[in-house]
Parts: C-alpha cells; structure tokens; sequence
C-alpha cells in the first residue's frame, strides 16, 4: 500500500480542481471512476476560470476583512454571494461573523466577477 506524504495543504477552488483535472486528462489520456465523477461535478458547478477565481481571492483577501482566512474566501468564491445574507449563511458554516459593512463589501467586490448563467 503506498503511502504518500504531504507536501503543501492550500485550499482549492472548484475552478482549480477543474483545472487539475484536464491537465491530469490530458497527460493519462483518461481519468480514473471517482477523477470521472469529479469532473463532471466541477464541469457543472463552476462557472468562473481559473484565473478569475484566483483574481477574485486575491481582490478579497485586498479588502483585509478580520478573521477570514484563505479557505474562507476560496469558499466565498466558489459559492458567489449575491446578498450579505447570502453570505452571512455561508459563513455560519465556520462559526464566523462579520459586520454588515464587510459583508456588503464582500458581496459588491464579487459583482464584478458574477456571470450570469443561462
């Protein structure tokens, strides 16, 4: 039985497993059951690239919002918030609260980001 090591523990958005999938695809020619299914789950719930999500972290992590941390906002990312209550609802998940004003910048700093799907 193997046993790997870790080397690195960052947290990863949807769009970046994405990602990490079509680069493993294209190198093995095809993906294992469970890489399959993943796929598919991102392929649908994602809709940002990867480098709009890593543009909209690091546009939050710019906002220096007390007590939210990077897997705080690769979450807030992939979910995108369209209301403060919306977002409020994501963070009671990790036992957070912030004040109305961080939530309302959080929320609007995303607009620019948000696409709408069809």
């Amino acid at each position: 039985m193997s046993h790997p090591e870790i080397i690195e523990k960052e947290p990863l958005g949807t769009a970046q497993v994405k990602s990490i999938l079509q680069k493993i695809h294209k190198r093995d020619g095809e993906l294992t059951f469970r890489g399959g299914k993943t796929q598919d789950y991102v392929n649908e719930a994602t809709s940002l690239t990867d480098k709009k999500t890593t543009d909209a972290v690091k546009k939050l992590e710019k906002l220096e919002v007390s007590r939210l941390k990077q897997i705080h906002f690769v979450k807030i990312v992939d979910l995108m918030p369209e209301s403060a209550e919306h977002l409020k609802f994501i963070l009671s998940g990790f036992n957070i609260t912030l004040k109305k004003e961080d939530l309302t910048k959080i929320v609007d700093a995303l607009d620019e980001f948000r696409t709408v799907k069809k």
